[in-house]
């Protein structure tokens, strides 16, 4: 069985200098109470992997605000002027990755695959630097893996095995964020007992999560 934890112990967990792929879009779905342990400790020098980076006061952007991300693989940056700022004056380093790029990217470590091949980018400045790959008269640019040293998530219930329920539009990035991490922490609502979940309403099984934790649990 996983093993349960409050906020504060998940953040600790995760040091200085980690790269770290955090679930949700625009917040929704977003591991707040990790995110706020993170701040409270001043866990910085962070590498994040992200859709979006939300709002100043939400989600992900607590990190940017809080100058605890010093770089960031990401699809959106226009709800955020604090990362825009930073990454104007230099203070943060920004990857710029189509969303479906992004996400299969991450899919690919997670699925123990070298990386993805992909036409999204070709002719722009996307391609630029990468290696081009015909395959059947067709151009494709190589993309690499994005690997994760942990995966922080947001799901409604979890059972003691660590399998996962979400609730709407928040599922969004989350079970494929929890692939990625060689160490994932799942926040949850609710944590039920064994055979409590429907195994057709699981859309992240156990085996990728190794804590869980109640969301508001310091």
């Amino acid at each position: 069985m996983v093993q349960q934890i409050t906020a504060a112990k998940a953040a600790a967990m995760i040091k200085p200098g980690s790269r770290v792929a955090i679930g949700g879009f625009l917040a929704a779905g977003a591991p707040e109470s990790i995110i706020d342990a993170l701040v409270e400790q001043k866990i910085g020098d962070l590498h994040i992997i992200v859709i979006a980076s939300d709002w100043e006061d939400r989600g992900v952007g607590k990190l940017v605000v809080n100058r605890l991300v010093k770089s960031a693989q990401v699809s959106h940056l226009g709800t955020n002027k604090a990362i825009q700022a930073q990454m104007n004056a230099g203070e943060i380093e920004i990857e710029l990755v189509p969303q479906g790029t992004l996400m299969e990217r991450v899919r690919a470590f997670g699925a123990g695959l070298g990386g993805i091949l992909t036409p999204t980018g070709l002719g722009t400045v996307v391609e630029e630097g990468k290696q081009i790959v015909n395959v059947d008269g067709k151009d494709y640019i190589l993309e690499p893996a994005i690997a994760s040293d942990f995966a922080i998530i947001r799901a409604h219930k979890a059972d003691k095995l660590g399998n996962l329920t979400f609730s709407k539009t928040s599922r969004n990035s989350n079970p494929i964020m929890a692939m990625a991490g060689k160490i994932t922490i799942a926040e949850v609502d609710e944590i039920v007992e064994i055979g409590e979940l429907d195994p057709e309403q699981v859309c992240c099984p156990g085996v990728f999560v190794n804590y869980i934790l109640k969301t508001g649990e310091v």
